[in-house]
């Protein structure tokens, strides 16, 4: 009766509406901006013998000492150094591993379970004791099987059932409904060989000494009201190469699958991550470190000079804790993905560093160790960085990428959360020059400082909800039970038997029992039907709240299927839009590739333009320097022939010029010759006109012009263009230039040229003396190709009026005789002489044009 109203009362729990939960609030005293320095703690391990020489010597707990042994004393000319390096806590030879838990990594244990990150390392040379340190040995369990054991301490009544969360490849958690949960289960343990161990194992003997802690310890404050799960992973970083050391690789005998690399990615919160790396969810510490254990054998290690097993890489076993609040009735997991906090603890195990002269590594383990001392020595270089770019305020790059291990703890040094470090020493002398090195890191990396660890936000719905709800053991009312009472107090039945007939004491005894044995059997019906009255109250009132319900949660489907049916109707319409949709997409595919075959084929056309006109360019520029080269040559050709035809025809003229002066002379002295008169015959007069071309004058008048007579021209009879400029005045000779038959004109025009074969200018002047002096320049008119006129100029006659006082000069172009005295009268022979043309082109509005043609004029025979 008591396990159905049991039954009764959480069936009616579950089926209650869940509350809306508040917003969330932030736990007061969160700070962002502050910032704790990297945790450094040093442990010195026990020689392996006694009689070991010892470098390092403890001076108090937060301070140890390196001396310079013996024999580097002498290589160095004896000097004795010793150099104090101080840390958080040291931990001396006889230090225990709970000790150093308690100290170092319990406050990270209690961070994680309060959703905050942490990174805990060991470093230090081969062999100081950093894997004892971390995983610890038979009977003494290390750091990581005690944090996995404080973790299942604390969360253990609180841990959601097995596939709540699920994993997944973006560095992040999703939460399950109890349905797909039950059916992962169930699919998990149908399984052959189930891939993640159960929690109800036995541990296995080969580490169950390691796991097997005493001491009990648990985090406080933990949040009840929320559900916890455990996710471990496990990886190693093996020259410079992440390899997961919990993935499942089928065994091939034939042709064996090597492991496979991983990459590191950056999630949204901008913490790195592993992608494609295996997480295990477990629910127990055995079964966590059965899983570290399958994923430690897969390591590599190697037997060296200095370690018999000597880490070859970097080891890293994360423990990814996931936190969710339950809901308003504490009963399910809020489905509500921002709910969730997330965070990890990563133990790391570094491989130690080491000189390979004194491991006497070759091959693979000298490559090994190559890739170890490459990678501890960028993380010292990032410490260095850090420190620099925090003390200085520098903003100077810190090379997270240039090792795998560096750049999977990014966000740890550049973001927030605590980072702590131990120091493990082997004090004995050989290690003194790589104990130095270490302890000169160890001081840097104090220096360095991190964001502390922001509470994270909580949710705001009534704390308390977990055990608020839970059916309460006890009465229904305020009366306790009977039947409890009854039971405890029911009379044992007294002995029985009659061994004698007189016996009057044992019947009455049993009599008397069973009475009040029948009357508690009444108490416990009457009891038993009041509490079947109550019980059926309570399902009265059960199935009207079950009819209540129904009768909601009918409504609710209703609407739900209206809301469903509507949503079909609102898929099936986006399906039918899609696929138009898809249908224009692939038209404006067919178009696009369409238009991008007519693009390219233009483009080749222009490309096949554009170099058919460079082509063209570049002739026509080829072109143009030969011509100018043909122009220049042929220039230079011409200017040397016009220079020599110049010089030909200066030579020809003066050689002319100085055949005339010649006869000039010649004839002058003919002139100047007295002659003796003779009788004119009358019938030779014409002919001696035409062949005497100056006549003597007469003796001149006093206050008479004197006439100046020059040789009438042969063509007497041809037509005269007589022109007479507008300037013109007329003088008071009495001999005046006539000719019959002429033109006159003021301007010389083409129409009167083309009517005459004659020209005349009168031309007027100032003499020296005062006088006009009158000059009529005569010319032949011929017709030229370009259909003009050309006047060539043949003669010039002088008219000049003198006083009979002044001088008896005279220019005249006929001979003039010689003087009585003997003297020689000026003339001037250029006037007679003339050789200019004057040319009019046709169509001319200006008037003549004066071309000099530069041609003698001819000899008359």
């Amino acid at each position: 009766m008591s396990w159905f109203l049991g039954l009764f009362v959480g069936f009616l729990f579950l089926t209650r509406k869940a509350k809306v939960p508040r917003k969330p609030v932030l736990k007061k005293g969160s700070q962002t901006n502050l910032k704790d320095p990297v945790g450094v703690y040093c442990r010195v391990r026990p020689l392996s013998f006694p009689d070991q020489e010892c470098c390092v010597e403890v001076v108090n707990n937060t301070t140890v000492q390196l001396h310079t042994p013996e024999g580097y004393r002498l290589n160095r000319n004896g000097d004795y150094k010793e150099t104090q390096y101080s840390f958080k806590r040291v931990f001396g030879t006889h230090t225990t591993q709970k000790e150093l838990f308690d100290v170092v990594a319990s406050p990270l244990v209690d961070d994680l379970i309060h959703g905050k990150n942490g990174l805990l390392f060991t470093y230090g040379v081969t062999g100081s004791g950093k894997t004892h340190t971390m995983t610890g040995s038979p009977g003494y369990g290390g750091l990581l099987p005690r944090c996995l054991n404080m973790i299942f301490n604390s969360i253990g009544s609180f841990q959601a059932k097995r596939y709540v969360f699920k994993s997944n490849d973006r560095n992040s958690m999703e939460i399950q409904c109890e349905v797909d949960a039950l059916l992962e289960r169930q699919k998990r343990e149908a399984m052959p060989v189930p891939k993640t161990p159960s929690s109800k194992r036995q541990a296995d003997p080969e580490f169950a000494d390691m796991i097997n802690v005493q001491e009990f310890c648990k985090a406080e404050d933990v949040d009840e009201d929320s559900v916890y799960g455990v996710f471990v992973s496990y990886i190693e970083i093996y020259n410079n190469y992440i390899y997961d050391l919990l993935e499942e690789v089928q065994f091939d005998p034939i042709k064996p699958k090597l492991p496979q690399s991983k990459i590191l990615r950056e999630d949204k919160n901008h913490n790195m991550y592993v992608a494609g790396c295996t997480e295990v969810e477990v629910k127990s510490t055995e079964e966590a470190f059965e899983v570290f254990w399958r994923g430690q054998k897969k390591r590599r290690i190697a037997n060296t000079h200095l370690n018999r097993e000597s880490s070859r890489s970097h080891s890293v076993f994360s423990i990814k804790l996931v936190q969710a609040p339950l809901d308003a009735d504490g009963d399910n997991v809020l489905q509500e993905k921002e709910q969730i906090t997330l965070s990890q603890l990563s133990l790391v195990d570094l491989a130690g560093s080491e000189r390979t002269n004194r491991t006497k590594a070759e091959g693979n383990r000298l490559r090994e160790a190559g890739n170890i001392n490459q990678s501890l020595m960028t993380l010292r270089t990032c410490m260095e960085v850090l420190r620099e770019n925090q003390t200085y305020g520098t903003n100077k790059m810190v090379p997270y990428r240039d090792s795998k291990l560096t750049h999977l703890f990014k966000n740890y040094f550049d973001g927030e959360g605590k980072v702590r470090m131990i120091v493990c020493v082997n004090p004995k002398a050989e290690d003194y020059e790589e104990s130095l090195q270490v302890m000169r890191f160890a001081e840097v990396t104090q220096e360095v400082e991190v964001a502390r660890p922001v509470d994270k936000v909580i949710c705001g719905l009534t704390p308390g909800r977990r055990y608020r709800n839970l059916p309460r053991g006890g009465p229904v009312g305020d009366e306790p039970l009977v039947t409890e009472m009854t039971l405890q107090s029911f009379p044992p039945l007294p002995p029985w038997r009659l061994l004698d007939i007189n016996d009057e004491e044992t019947l009455p005894k049993l009599i008397e029992t069973l009475e009040k044995r029948h009357h508690l059997r009444q108490l416990m019906t009457e009891e038993l039907n009041k509490q079947c009255m109550t019980f059926k109250a309570l399902l009265k009132e059960f199935d009207n709240s079950i009819s209540n319900k129904e009768n909601y949660t009918q409504e609710k489907l209703n609407e739900k299927e209206r809301l469903i049916s509507g949503q079909k109707s609102e898929i099936e319409r986006l399906e039918k839009k899609n696929k138009t949709l898809e249908y224009k997409i692939e038209i404006l595919e067919k178009t696009t590739t369409i238009y991008e075959e007519d693009k390219r084929n233009l483009q080749q056309e222009l490309e096949s333009q554009n170099q058919k006109l460079q082509r063209q360019l570049s002739d026509k520029r080829r072109l143009e320097a030969r011509l100018q080269g043909m122009v220049t040559e042929t220039t230079m050709k011409w200017q040397k022939e016009c220079d020599r035809r110049v010089a030909a025809t200066q030579l020809e003229m003066q050689n002319k010029l100085w055949v005339k002066d010649e006869k000039l002379k010649q004839l002058k002295a003919i002139v100047t010759e007295p002659k003796s008169e003779k009788p004119e015959r009358p019938s030779r007069e014409r002919d001696r006109e035409k062949i005497i071309h100056r006549s003597v004058s007469p003796s001149p008048v006093p206050n008479t012009p004197i006439p100046v007579r020059h040789r009438r021209s042969r063509s007497a009879g041809s037509r005269w263009v007589d022109h007479k400029p507008a300037s013109n005045v007329q003088t008071e000779t009495v001999m005046q230039p006539h000719v019959p038959h002429a033109i006159t004109v003021s301007v010389a025009n083409e129409k009167a040229l083309a009517k005459c074969e004659k020209y005349m200018l009168t031309h007027q002047e100032l003499a020296s003396d005062g006088e006009i002096q009158t000059k009529v320049i005569k010319g032949d008119v011929f017709k030229t190709r370009g259909g003009g006129q050309s006047v060539q100029f043949t003669d010039i006659e002088t008219l000049k009026q003198e006083s009979p006082t002044g001088s008896r000069k005279r220019r005249s172009s006929t001979v003039a005789p010689a003087q009585p005295d003997g003297t020689e009268s000026e003339w001037t022979d250029v006037e007679t002489r003339c050789s200019v043309a004057v040319e009019m082109r046709a169509g001319s509005q200006l008037g003549p044009g004066y071309q000099h043609h530069a041609q003698p004029k001819r000899k008359k025979p």
